[in-house]
């Protein structure tokens, strides 16, 4: 031993370096084949923003969402001078994501190509590959993308807001939205004394001489505070309404919202929620006194489609970090990747991504044709609900189980894990509660009795394909038209619901993912499986299955 290296107690090895840059579009084909099987076949949309948003999403973006998660966004209530100022000051990466998000029509390409098919289809691809960069910026993309057709009820909102939203870029500057180079929307609905039940909310709203209202209340959740404008529901004379309260009014002095704290929440760190007090706050009606709920529907369906979208996409970049560090990692004498039962986790682990991607897809495509199909426009309604309940369910489980993949190493801070498995409860919790979401799809049943005629008619296209599938149908059938205690039973309903419209999205892209189709057939509906991942039949061709989640590098 010489001087120069006494000291040296160990060398570096058998550890993967870090996960190379890569373009989450053209390197993922699952989501490629996934995609382009909801798009027509002469579809006119430009594949090649895909391509570009994916090769920055998998460089750029990446190193940005890690920032702007280690620098959380901090609450500056006053000025030095001690005027109140309701600041959020956030990290320079935060404003880099949105910046990219909105240069590349992350919040706008449905609406910016409307009426032309298979944009809802496209913008949730990339909305899909967004979200795996940084989670907390998808946020205030989501509420404002989706609040436009709540925004279309308004008789008396100037049209530069909608202008603005649809054509708009990113405008961090505190001034009004008419001189703005495009605008945010948030939303604020639930309170205190309420939650889920916003009926019960005692905010009240004021009609003035000029045809606006004064807010008087609270928030006890208020997304994205810094946004230009917000969706909130109040009390009017005419019962719980929707208004439009934009954050600096048309006079340039800030309307009187006050931001009484910034949550301290969990995870979505890079992202604010806060809480507020509304001081005689200036706010526009959004349609009719009393319709307030109705009109929040529509943007509420298309948040709780983000949410399957965002869930998605955490198990996808959770599944790519599993199958790199298990691909470059060795234990007892094999790759991890190679040992049988590593085999099964991973290639269950494949199986769930992408039931969850092919169905979320699915949906979008129903969202995209809803307006002329009504068979479309019954299967948004009820899968909206199915989807997110089902897969924003699934997500903690599957992450968890892709970080014990990377052993202890992915419970450090060092690695993203630990940020997906903080992420990965959020989109359960938030736009509806999974009990929100059952009552719901049960709603649905009840009281539109095309809607179920729709899932049949969907389920049945691919029938004769699958012997586990068929039999679930049946089964299935049998179970929907069973309506004693459905309250009681709509858990496992809408689970059993989930489970056919996943099979019925993976079947249809047999061509592609036939490995996966069948073993999730028979895994899943014929209940040749235990509960944990990672307990599939012996018979699974795991290889095959494991090799569709690889990154494919080029």
């Amino acid at each position: 031993m010489t001087s120069s290296n006494r000291f040296v107690t160990h060398v570096v090895e058998n550890q993967p370096t870090p996960l190379s840059d890569y373009n989450l579009w053209q390197d993922d084909a699952l989501l490629r084949a996934l995609v382009n099987q909801q798009l027509p076949l002469n579809h006119q949309h430009d594949i090649g923003l895909l391509h570009r948003y994916g090769q920055l999403a998998g460089k750029a973006l990446m190193e940005h969402g890690e920032l702007a998660n280690k620098n959380k966004p901090t609450l500056h209530t006053f000025d030095r001078y001690g005027r109140r100022i309701d600041d959020v000051e956030f990290h320079p990466s935060y404003h880099a994501l949105m910046e990219s998000a909105m240069q590349h029509n992350v919040h706008n390409y449905s609406w910016k190509h409307e009426g032309i098919e298979g944009a809802h289809t496209i913008r949730a691809a990339l909305m899909y590959m967004h979200y795996q960069a940084e989670s907390g910026t998808s946020c205030p993309l989501t509420m404002t993308h989706a609040a436009i057709p709540a925004m279309r009820y308004a008789n008396h909102l100037p049209p530069y807001y909608l202008d603005k939203v649809i054509h708009g870029v990113y405008d961090p500057r505190t001034l009004p939205a008419i001189e703005k180079q495009g605008i945010t929307i948030g939303m604020g609905m639930t309170e205190k004394q309420g939650g889920s039940d916003v009926r019960r909310n005692t905010t009240t709203a004021a009609k003035q001489a000029d045809g606006s209202y004064h807010i008087v209340g609270h928030k006890f959740f208020f997304s994205a505070p810094m946004c230009d404008a917000h969706l909130i529901l109040a009390q009017a004379k005419g019962g719980l309404s929707c208004f439009l309260l934009p954050r600096v009014l048309e006079n340039g002095e800030l309307n009187n919202v006050r931001i009484q704290r910034l949550k301290d929440k969990l995870g979505d760190w890079s992202n604010a929620s806060s809480e507020v007090e509304f001081q005689e706050a200036t706010a526009y009606l959004i349609g009719e006194e009393g319709r307030g709920v109705p009109v929040i529907i529509d943007m509420v369906s298309l948040t709780r489609l983000d949410c399957m979208i965002g869930s998605s996409a955490l198990m996808r970049q959770s599944l790519v970090h599993a199958l790199h560090h298990v691909s470059h990692r060795d234990a007892f004498g094999k790759t991890l990747v190679n040992q049988p039962l590593m085999q099964n986790v991973l290639a269950d682990l494949t199986i769930e991504c992408a039931a969850a991607t092919a169905l979320t897809m699915r949906v979008a495509k129903a969202v995209d044709n809803a307006s002329s199909n009504s068979h479309e426009a019954a299967l948004a309604r009820l899968a909206t609900a199915i989807g997110k309940y089902w897969i924003c369910k699934r997500t903690p489980m599957f992450v968890n189980e892709a970080q014990e993949c990377l052993g202890g190493i992915g419970y450090v801070e060092e690695n993203p894990m630990p940020r997906y498995y903080r992420q990965a409860p959020l989109n359960s919790i938030w736009e509806g509660s999974g009990n929100v979401q059952c009552l719901d799809v049960l709603r649905a049943l009840a009281k539109e009795p095309n809607i179920k005629a729709a899932l049949f008619n969907e389920l049945n296209t691919q029938t004769g394909k699958n012997k586990h599938y068929d039999i679930h149908l049946g089964q299935l059938f049998d179970t929907l038209n069973d309506t004693q205690n459905m309250e009681v039973r709509s858990r496992y309903l809408t689970e059993q619901m989930a489970l056919a419209l996943q099979a019925c999205s993976l079947l249809a892209n047999d061509n592609v993912c036939i490995d996966i189709a069948h073993t999730f057939c028979e895994s899943r509906l014929g209940n040749v499986c235990g509960f944990a991942l990672g307990t599939l039949p012996d018979t699974a061709a795991f290889e095959k299955i494991i090799s569709l989640g690889q990154v494919s590098y080029g």
